[in-house]
């Protein structure tokens, strides 16, 4: 019974993470960045000297700064030390006691505390939502969209982003910036969360998301809550279709070329394909979903689309020079 010694593992990479099933983009207007559980209690577990807590604190690091900067509330949730048998529920029959009466043990870890305009919120449960206000601050804010890092993946990580996705929030567990008791334990977490009710992404990706999403903002050329490369504003080119691909997919654009099939050597899926006919329908072009199935290349849904979205774009068979190709 209790938390076992976790031996040191390797931190995911990009290349290495699951497909995502959905394309939803974080927005810091409609985030809140949950830092989840990162007490000495559940640290100690670990070899903080390697990986996978090295990355672990900085990318936390990285995460809580950016966002405070751009105005993304940064909630901590922390369990209570000494507790009851009666607060603690079942999870006395897992884990026993929990954490004990040493202050030192229920304190976040210093690498990654708390700055004074930060809420700290009292949890009881492996989700963030159960038996908090986690998901009232949020009505009350009108934010919908929940990024998740901390310890551990496969618990309360996953649990609170399974919970985030029944109460209408977008969850993006933060691959890179979670860890667990091993790497089979960690990638579990992720696959089920990008095939069931998540975003998997690194921190770098978000971290550029919500950096790009601002500037938008900034710049007074913000979209309408969508997730991806506006669309109606102006004519769809090859390359703003080349990275709506390759942000499903999860996949650098330049990497794409336009006559790769994008089912069978990239792994876009069924769901994918319909979420972009569904798009693209909203910005004006009625593709369906079985016109982008038949033909899963980019060069073939450039000369559908470039008939179909605006009268005054030629059908032709144009592509900006690509590396390689």
């Amino acid at each position: 019974m209790g938390i076992p010694a976790i031996s040191p593992y390797t931190m995911p990479a990009e290349g290495e993470l699951p497909a995502n099933k959905v394309a939803w983009r974080p927005d810091p207007q409609r985030a809140v960045l949950l830092i989840h559980d990162m007490q000495n209690y559940f640290l100690k577990a670990y070899n903080i000297a390697e990986s996978p807590v090295v990355e672990l604190f900085s990318n936390i690091s990285r995460l809580r700064t950016e966002c405070a900067k751009l105005g993304i509330p940064v909630v901590y949730s922390a369990q209570p030390g000494g507790q009851r048998p009666e607060d603690r529920g079942l999870l006395q029959d897992f884990w026993g006691p929990g954490i004990g009466t040493d202050p030192y043990e229920a304190q976040i870890a210093a690498e990654v505390a708390p700055g004074d305009q930060d809420i700290l919120m009292t949890k009881w449960r492996y989700s963030a939502f159960q038996k908090t206000d986690l998901l009232q601050r949020m009505r009350e804010q009108g934010r919908d969209q929940l990024i998740i890092c901390g310890i551990y993946a496969h618990i309360g990580c996953l649990l609170t982003s399974c919970e985030a996705f029944m109460q209408d929030i977008q969850p993006f567990l933060v691959a890179d910036a979670v860890a667990d008791f091993s790497f089979e334990k960690h990638k579990l977490a992720l696959t089920y969360a990008a095939e069931r009710c998540a975003v998997t992404l690194t921190t770098q990706r978000l971290l550029a998301d919500i950096g790009g999403a601002e500037s938008a903002v900034q710049s007074g050329d913000a979209s309408t809550g969508q997730p991806d490369v506006a669309l109606a504003s102006s004519p769809l080119t090859y390359e703003q279709l080349r990275q709506l691909v390759a942000d499903l997919l999860q996949e650098a654009a330049e990497e794409i070329g336009r006559q790769d099939d994008l089912v069978e050597l990239w792994g876009l899926d069924s769901i994918r394909i319909m979420s972009l006919a569904e798009r693209f329908s909203r910005d004006g072009s009625e593709v369906a979903f079985a016109d982008l199935a038949e033909r899963p290349t980019l060069g073939d849904w450039w000369q559908l689309l470039s008939a179909r979205l605006s009268p005054s774009i030629p059908n032709v068979d144009y592509y900006p020079l690509e590396k390689g190709v």
